[in-house]
Formats: C-alpha cells, structure tokens, sequence
C-alpha cells in the first residue's frame, strides 16, 4: 500500500487522526514535526527562533524524503504543502495526500493559546485565517479532502479508510 500522507492546516486533527488511523490500518505513523524535533534535538519553537522558517522547510523536505513511501501513513507539519517539492514531487509521486478540513474558528480555538506552535502564538482569528488563506490553494492539491468540524475521530477515521479502500477520490 501507498503511503497515506495527511495534510491539512495546523490545529485539523492531524496528529491525532493519524494515530487513530494507524490503529485501525495496523500501521505505523510517522509524524514529520516530531522527527524533526528528533533529529535536531531542538523544538519547533526553537528551530522558528534560532533558524527561522525556511531552515524548518528544508527540514521538512530532508526528512520527508527520508521516510518509507509504503505501508505508513506520515502526518505532516500544516505548512508542508507551500513546497512545490513536498506535494507535487514526493507526496502524489508516493502516496494519497488526504487533507483534514476545519474552519477558521475550530482552529482558532484549538491553536490559538499554544505556545509551542510558532506561527500560531498569539496571533488573531484574521492572522490565522490569513496564513490559512495563503496556503489554501496548495491544501486544494489533495487526493482525498476530509471535512472534520462536527466529526469525532472515529467518522473521520473511518471515512477515511473507506475512501481509501473504495477509491473514491471524487469530490475530493
């Protein structure tokens, strides 16, 4: 099976979609944030601070094509996708991109008080939904789009695999 690449802005469920997932599928999950933090033994917070923002990208790219590309599903940073790289050239090339979905006031309500989310971190509802809406087009590059507000874990999950299974990739 293809990798299962889950995507989607920060604060969409996808670390915790992703485990619950993996449970279900019997595979692992791999997070790319986490890796990173690994690798540099650094937190994102700190890798913003001391490296800045294209240093984390060109991490997440290093580590992206060092991951396995069958049987794992991979949860990815919100901001993966703004590299043409990540998507086009590596994630479709090995894998079912699935993006989660919230609106701008489920994110802001579950990013908006976490500090250890750097490009979140005290900003507004409209910073937030602008940073979202400067990505957008790339989320828009998915296999499969999942809608997550109003959904509990096990509906998406579910969903989830039975679009998988079922390749029913139409209306996203």
């Amino acid at each position: 099976m293809e990798a299962i690449y889950l995507t989607g802005f920060m604060g969409a469920g996808k670390t915790t979609v992703g485990q619950q997932l993996a449970q279900n599928m019997k595979l692992p999950v791999i997070d790319t944030d986490q890796e990173i933090v690994k690798k540099l033994n650094k937190s994102i917070k700190e890798i913003f601070e001391e490296n800045g923002e294209a240093f984390f990208r060109d991490q997440e790219t290093k580590i992206l094509k060092e991951l396995p590309t069958k049987d794992v599903i991979i949860t990815t940073g919100g901001g993966i996708v703004i590299k043409d790289e990540n998507r086009e050239l590596w994630m479709k090339e090995h894998g079912n991109i699935v993006m989660l979905h919230a609106d701008i006031d489920t994110i802001y309500e579950r990013v908006s008080s976490d500090k250890t989310r750097p490009l979140a971190s005290k900003k507004s509802k409209q910073e937030l939904n602008d940073l979202y809406q400067s990505r957008v087009n790339f989320y828009d590059d998915c296999t499969i789009l999942i809608e997550t507000d109003q959904k509990n874990i096990e509906d998406i999950v579910n969903e989830i695999s039975i679009r998988l299974n079922s390749k029913n990739f139409g209306n996203k």
